[in-house]
């Protein structure tokens, strides 16, 4: 770690936590060290939970996080298998210090990471992180004394019996019982393999898994849930004919929705149905949404003629989840599947999302099918381009020149709007690449844009 300390302070926090490929950039004399930083970050005696999800490396992680954690004089309990959004709920509910998850979320198989979790249960904020990342570069660590170190870490093994209780406690049982739902649970052979078809069978539904075995390699399916990765998903969904399906990414915060018609939905669209749902029956929560520059402009068309007002926020759960928990809101969420309920807990959680829906499609008595499709309509196409962060930034400059004569958002990148279409063209918080997001009212129209943006791309990084 000699050559950490001779370079300049670099951030160790991208987006969502830290993360990296295993034994490559994620490796165990920066996990020990990062841990002690952690530990001495939350003060000797504090009560720290820790959970991981199914990836590979999880357990080596765990074991390396739980030794720093101890040699700073943390109290240490490990919660093994367990969602993000679980650990999240106990260690507020059960009035933890704070917790860490290991999980890298959506990224590929080869990846793993680090989430830092205050005693609120949201992760930590930017500041905080700050903090964490200034002990690990100068190694100022709390070390105590061999005569503390007698206590051993604890087993806390209740996390998911708890959390699932909590998510069922929210929606009426036996109203969505009475329904006779059929729901698919695509679990991405992780943590959520545990815990959503659990929360299903508790509210009466019956359950159909898919990629629900617990696989560190993520066999069945990359653990993003998208479009390209769901098409098998989906079919099963309308074979069985079941009333919707929900999948998950690697440590189950994500879900994304897939209609009884076999129509996988972005996490946008879902939000906001879901929205339309909870302002109309909470009238006492404030009219606000929040969610990240990346979600369709969709939502501001939707919810402002129910004057729910729209609070655009840079892309990453964290920020969202400490603004709705500081302001208060309806909801909060992200068009890659995350959504928070307040009521519940102000962060991303797959489990709530789909107890959310069963209640929602059990009080309406209609169908998912028929609430998209009251929705206005977009040609979504997304994709991203592997470079450097330094060229992503200039492609995003020269984007935001390119289009100086429209609506602009720069909170993150750059969000143009217009009438009749909107882009986003961001550098990733989580991996070298640039991302675009388009949606427009015709399928030619966001072909064009796509075109055209990457004209201007091109032309950006190769000066």
């Amino acid at each position: 770690m000699v050559n950490d300390l001779e370079k300049k302070m670099e951030r160790l926090f991208g987006t969502d936590g830290v993360r990296g490929v295993i034994n490559r950039d994620l490796i165990p004399e920066k996990i020990l060290r990062l841990s002690q930083a952690i530990g001495t970050f939350f003060g000797e005696g504090s009560r720290i939970l820790v959970g991981r999800d199914a990836r590979a490396g999880g357990e080596m992680i765990e074991n390396l996080v739980v030794a720093g954690l101890m040699s700073t004089g943390v109290k240490v309990y490990r919660a093994g298998l367990v969602p993000t959004p679980a650990l999240q709920y106990v260690i507020k509910d059960q009035g933890f210090d704070g917790g860490v998850m290991i999980t890298a979320s959506h990224n590929p198989p080869e990846y793993n990471g680090i989430k830092v979790i205050d005693s609120d249960g949201i992760e930590i904020s930017r500041d905080k992180e700050e903090v964490i990342e200034e002990l690990y570069y100068t190694g100022r660590f709390n070390r105590v004394s061999w005569r503390e170190l007698v206590e051993e870490s604890k087993l806390y093994p209740y996390v998911n019996e708890i959390y699932v209780k909590a998510v069922v406690s929210h929606v009426d049982k036996e109203l969505i019982r009475k329904r006779r739902f059929k729901i698919v649970v695509d679990g991405a052979n992780s943590v959520g393999s545990i815990t959503t078809p659990w929360v299903v069978r508790e509210l009466g539904a019956k359950v159909y898994t898919v990629n629900g075995n617990i696989d560190p390699l993520f066999s069945g399916r990359n653990p993003e849930p998208t479009p390209d990765t769901l098409y098998e998903t989906a079919e099963v969904v309308k074979e069985i004919k079941a009333d919707f399906g929900v999948a998950h990414d690697g440590d189950a915060d994500r879900a994304i929705v897939i209609d009884e018609l076999g129509r996988i939905q972005w996490g946008d669209r879902t939000a906001t149905v879901l929205a339309k749902y909870i302002a109309s029956k909470h009238k006492d929560l404030p009219r606000r949404v929040f969610t990240a520059v990346s979600s369709s402009i969709i939502v501001e068309e939707v919810l402002k003629k129910m004057g729910v007002e729209v609070i655009w926020l840079p892309v990453g759960s964290i920020g969202i989840s400490r603004a709705l928990a500081r302001e208060g809101g309806i909801c909060g969420f992200e068009e890659n599947g995350g959504f928070m309920y307040p009521l519940h807990h102000p962060v991303r959680d797959g489990a709530m999302t789909t107890a959310l829906l069963l209640q929602l499609l059990a009080e309406e008595n209609t169908t998912l099918s028929q609430l998209y499709d009251e929705l206005p309509k977009y040609y979504a196409v997304k994709t991203k381009i592997p470079m450097s962060r330094d060229k992503a930034l200039k492609a995003v400059e020269a984007v935001k020149e390119a289009f100086k004569n429209y609506r602009q958002i720069t909170i993150d990148g750059v969000k143009v709007i217009s009438s009749d279409y909107w882009f986003l063209v961001r550098p990733s918080g989580t991996e070298p690449l640039l991302r675009i997001m388009i949606e427009a009212k015709t399928k030619d129209k966001a072909n064009e844009l796509l075109k055209i943006l990457k004209q201007v791309i091109e032309e950006a990084i190769k000066q």
